[in-house]
């Protein structure tokens, strides 16, 4: 979807006194949080912002260039996604986009002694950063410096993963040689998936194997609240236990590592009947340990959809859900997916997706025979996310990332196992980042 840069004429420009009184002088309303130097190695340029704000508000600051303007001077921004740009007084200068969505152009028609504008970015939270800022045809920003912003946003914690990089450190990234990407409903290998885990409950006498999760952190497990619960109940923690490392369904692995389960935390508006929010965290008594083949995945963010590949967005679902003979897969089996969007995924059955899809929930596969099955749940939609923004080549380094969580199939008639002829309805964790922030670091 096209990202449109707004623009309210109103601007700050003041027009007299000298740069080094106008830099003590010159404040904010409300206030000052911190400054920030949006492009590296450029001193005239900087970024303010207050705290306090509501968190619609919090993507929002001033960017400064501290420089005298005569008259006739032009500024061009470019930045990396949507923006409100906001001149405060429009009596030395105008402002219009040019070129791009993404850019904006300043012309001055009287002298002014520096220049700001407030930039804000959309609902979303994404807070939108310079990359390009070009003063009568010199480049002031050879060196953008992205997420200045982030640290300090202190609302709904799902704003704030706007970085246009991938996360830091080893999430979502394979420790063994892995030599070639995925192949629908082919086995993987051990180490493919380090942080896949299998979700085991104890019924009566015996343990059985109930669903996939992943690892997201050292004590944390993402899963579906379906496979925690009985009854719209989540089941309790004594009698939960997952193994990491796992790509034998029973027995046969070299590096596996279980934990027992000290809390389950349902979300609290699961709805059981219709699996609405199903989404659940399991938090571990004892820590896993980084190896080989135990590795976490990396949550979704904001902005790895500007590093994907154009095209459908695909994403893997790892499991030992039912093969093609109806019984669970003796070894880990992968299937990539294509995501759908809402009006194909309705129509391809009313009835059933028309009542169950929301704007928390989303629809992928084929209707080919390939699918998520019984099994899978729990487990992870994850989406590769390279390192280099649109890099889809086989050897593509970069990191997964969890996109959904497999939440419902439709069954086959007079059956309870699934259609592999229909889509996959899954919880849409870009809803939930928010939520799993809170609920990991208020239990760390």
């Amino acid at each position: 979807m096209k990202t449109v840069v707004k623009i309210l004429v109103i601007f700050n420009i003041l027009s007299c006194g000298q740069t080094s009184d106008l830099v003590k002088k010159w404040g904010i309303v409300g206030t000052p949080l911190g400054r920030a130097r949006p492009c590296k190695g450029n001193d005239v340029v900087d970024a303010s912002f207050e705290a306090g704000l509501s968190p619609e508000e919090e993507n929002m600051y001033h960017l400064n260039i501290y420089e005298v303007f005569p008259a006739q001077s032009r500024i061009i921004i470019k930045f990396d996604s949507e923006a409100t740009v906001t001149l405060v007084n429009d009596t030395v200068a105008r402002i219009r986009t040019i070129k791009s969505d993404l850019e904006v152009f300043i012309s001055f028609f009287k002298p002014a002694s520096y220049f700001s504008v407030i930039v804000k970015g959309p609902q979303t939270g994404t807070v939108p950063y310079p990359t390009s800022i070009v003063v009568n045809t010199v480049e002031y920003c050879e060196h953008p410096a992205p997420g200045f912003l982030d640290g300090v946003i202190e609302g709904y914690k799902g704003t704030a993963h706007v970085a246009l990089t991938v996360p830091t450190g080893s999430c979502g990234r394979r420790k063994v040689t892995h030599t070639e990407l995925i192949v629908n409903g082919q086995p993987t290998k051990p180490g493919d998936w380090p942080w896949h885990g299998a979700i085991y409950r104890l019924e009566q006498y015996s343990v059985k194997y109930i669903c996939g999760g992943t690892l997201i952190s050292k004590t944390f497990v993402l899963t579906a609240a379906h496979c925690t619960t009985i009854n719209g109940e989540p089941v309790l923690a004594e009698l939960l236990s997952i193994i990491f490392g796992k790509y034998h369904l029973t027995g046969g692995d070299v590096a596996t590592q279980e934990r027992e389960v000290h809390q389950v935390i349902v979300h609290e508006e699961y709805n059981a009947r219709k699996l609405d929010n199903d989404i659940a965290l399991l938090k571990l008594k004892t820590e896993v340990t980084y190896d080989d083949y135990v590795q976490p995945a990396c949550l979704w963010h904001a902005n790895a959809y500007k590093k994907l590949p154009t095209g459908t967005i695909k994403g893997t679902v790892v499991g030992w859900g039912f093969n093609h003979n109806d019984q669970l897969s003796s070894t880990l089996h992968q299937v990539t997916l294509p995501k759908i969007l809402d009006g194909p995924c309705i129509k391809s059955n009313t009835a059933f997706f028309g009542r169950l899809l929301n704007n928390r929930k989303f629809c992928a596969g084929y209707r080919n025979g390939t699918s998520a099955c019984n099994g899978d749940s729990g487990g992870a939609y994850q989406v590769f996310v390279p390192d280099v923004t649109g890099e889809s080549s086989a050897n593509a380094t970069g990191a997964w990332h969890v996109r959904g969580i497999v939440s419902l199939a439709l069954s086959r008639p007079n059956e309870p196992i699934c259609d592999n002829t229909q889509y996959t309805l899954f919880t849409d964790v870009a809803s939930f980042v928010g939520w799993i922030k809170r609920h990991t670091e208020a239990n760390n």
